[in-house]
């Protein structure tokens, strides 16, 4: 039978220290993150700009424990996390002044996981 699940050796980097953060900050928000990254591709989240636009408010921090897709307007500035970006995502989310942050420097500015919220 062939394994599934995460392969890609940074992918696998990332998920081994978002577990080592969960431990260290006693905080459950890491886990559920590298929980959701260990699935395989197909069965990872995968997001519309139009959803986060609906579910997020003006200046909120925002993670996606998958892919951000281009689909739909995003009408207010959001610091947006997630492991891919489509590119007509970034290109939409850069027109709206939208900040990007990979997800090993959001672990890093909160380690706690304060004020994020998950969409997805």
């Amino acid at each position: 039978m062939k394994p599934t699940g995460a392969t890609n050796p940074i992918l696998l980097g990332l998920i081994e220290d978002l577990k080592k953060k969960s431990v260290e900050q006693k905080v459950n928000i890491w886990n559920k993150v590298a929980t959701d990254l260990q699935r395989p591709t197909r069965k990872r989240r995968l997001v519309n700009l139009s959803k986060i636009n609906s579910y997020s408010k003006e200046n909120e921090t925002i993670l996606v424990p998958g892919k951000v897709l281009g689909s739909g307007i995003l009408d207010h500035k959001v610091t947006i996390s997630a492991y891919q970006f489509s590119d007509g995502a970034k290109e939409k989310l850069q027109k709206v002044g939208a900040k990007i942050i990979p997800l090993n420097e959001l672990i890093k500015e909160s380690p706690k996981g304060k004020g994020i919220r998950i969409i997805g």
